[in-house]
């Protein structure tokens, strides 16, 4: 599977991870994935922003880029992240009243923090930081490899091409394919209702070490 570099990824593309990751009497079988590291950076995409539940209703959040418009120009690996404003205070401030009341936030957050406030210089890797991290927490076992050469959509190379399908403004099935529309527990779903495929945050300060139950559908 080929995946864009996503920053705080949603539950579906974690979902697609899971779903080549096979735990059995046999021994375990991690899900192989590639991330996309010869593309062009594309704003306004998974690549430097989430969504997240707030006490207000769903959110966006993102981070600044160095370069501004001319940031679309640059292969993804060399995108810096812009540390000049203060980003980050505002970030982890959103994330802490959004969860602070979630039942796992408190056993997560300074691990999570510390690779925020580790500062890495580049989008790709703040981005893979933040996957391994929520991989680990997950159970996911992954094989991450990185493309060497730009392909295609779809030319099948790198298996099946996620980076156009997990889109913020673009719709796709995955989530009904692999029978994941339901609901579990969100602190704000009294308020507003169940809201699906937020940040894989949302999962995993809700449900803890059962987020694999849930993307594994089991």
């Amino acid at each position: 599977m080929l995946f864009s570099t996503a920053y705080f990824p949603p539950v579906e593309y974690f979902a697609k991870i899971a779903e080549g990751f096979t735990l059995s009497p046999d021994g375990v079988k991690p899900s192989v994935i590639w991330i996309e590291a010869c593309e062009h950076y594309i704003k306004q995409t998974y690549r430097n922003r989430f969504k997240y539940y707030a006490a207000d209703g769903v959110q966006n959040l993102s981070f600044p880029v160095e370069g501004g418009e001319s940031a679309q120009k640059q292969i993804i690996t060399d995108v810096k992240v812009d540390w000049s404003t203060p980003w980050l205070v505002r970030t982890e401030r959103a994330i802490s009243a959004a969860y602070e009341s979630s039942a796992y936030f408190d056993y997560y957050k300074e691990e999570l923090f510390g690779l925020l406030e580790d500062r890495p210089g580049t989008l790709f890797e703040l981005n893979l930081s933040i996957l391994r991290f929520f991989l680990d927490k997950t159970g996911i076992q992954a094989e991450i490899r990185f493309t060497d050469e730009w392909t295609p959509q779809d030319s099948g190379v790198y298996g099946e091409d996620l980076r156009d399908v997990i889109h913020p403004k673009r719709s796709n099935t995955i989530l009904k394919d692999l029978a994941l529309e339901k609901p579990y527990f969100q602190v704000f779903a009294r308020k507003y209702g169940f809201v699906p495929n937020l940040s894989i945050m949302d999962l995993v300060f809700n449900e803890g070490p059962d987020a694999i139950l849930y993307l594994k559908n089991l």
